[in-house]
């Protein structure tokens, strides 16, 4: 199958086929993309963004962080969900973990931004925002579809610099405008919501086919059950009713659910019938 890491629920999404193998997966992607592997490397990319960080066995105190300060600690490359293993702590409470890295704690607007490259040049942005409201640091829900043009400089340089000559869909997660992390692929759980025409758009492009961007996604929210979820049947039917499509969660560690909705009322409503907690519709402020 040329679309290589879709999950079994998600194929029906996958239509045309792209004639060479185009990764779904950071494990594919990694593994089919050897000159761009290095962005999967988080402690690179915030050190090339200005950010202080460093391995974890370098204390943050030699840095001139005060050891009462909050940083992030996080695997340097993880393939297996970027956002595994990934907590804040005190400074001075950073252990000497192998293979992980702290980096300052960065403040602000959460985001996530598909961008369709044509030779290491971004022609078509879809710009995802996180809710304020969090799960142990993962945002509750997601907006997809939102206006946010004064990312856009920022992504079209990084693109520039770290990705030329690459065709096909890459990704960047950004918070208060400083990059996270970077993806040789989509934010996969956002395509409902992107529009019929982007995904011919991104099989001409990864064929080299004639290829021209698709129109601005259609937007919607993907909102995420964290915990346990009671997915009866008359809660499932009631969720149909009111235009939410549930899908069950068995891939993600302490998620039971994900929902998909183009109204965010609708889904908080689905949100407390099978959590039995409350959304806080925050506008990703």
């Amino acid at each position: 199958m040329p679309f290589i890491g879709v999950l079994p629920e998600r194929k029906h999404l996958f239509q045309p086929e792209p004639q060479r193998d185009v990764a779904v997966s950071d494990a594919a992607a990694w593994r089919l993309n050897p000159r761009y592997r290095l962005i999967y490397d988080k402690l690179r990319l915030a050190l090339d963004a200005g950010l202080t960080a460093a391995p974890c066995g370098v204390a943050p105190m030699d840095l001139g962080v005060a050891p009462d300060e909050d940083v992030f600690v996080k695997p340097i490359i993880n393939l297996a969900g970027m956002g595994l293993d990934a907590r804040s702590m005190r400074a001075g409470d950073v252990p000497a973990e192998p293979g992980s890295f702290w980096c300052q704690r960065l403040s602000g607007l959460h985001t996530s931004t598909d961008c369709l490259v044509q030779e290491g040049v971004v022609r078509w942005f879809a710009h995802t925002r996180a809710s304020a409201e969090k799960d142990a640091a993962r945002p509750i829900y997601w907006e997809i579809g939102a206006s946010l043009p004064e990312l856009e400089p920022w992504i079209h340089d990084w693109v520039g610099c770290h990705l030329s000559g690459y065709n096909g869909l890459c990704n960047i997660e950004l918070i208060g405008g400083q990059p996270i992390e970077a993806h040789l692929r989509g934010s996969n759980g956002f395509f409902d919501f992107y529009g019929p025409d982007f995904l011919p758009a991104w099989v001409a492009l990864a064929d080299g086919a004639p290829f021209t961007p698709p129109s601005a996604p259609e937007g919607g929210f993907v909102i995420s059950v964290f915990g346990k979820a009671d997915l009866s049947k008359a809660n499932l039917k009631a969720a149909d009713a009111a235009g939410v499509q549930v899908q069950p969660d068995n891939a993600t560690p302490g998620r039971a659910a994900i929902l998909r909705c183009h109204d965010l009322e609708a889904g908080a409503q689905v949100y407390a019938w099978l959590s039995g907690g409350t959304l806080k519709g925050d506008g990703g402020a």
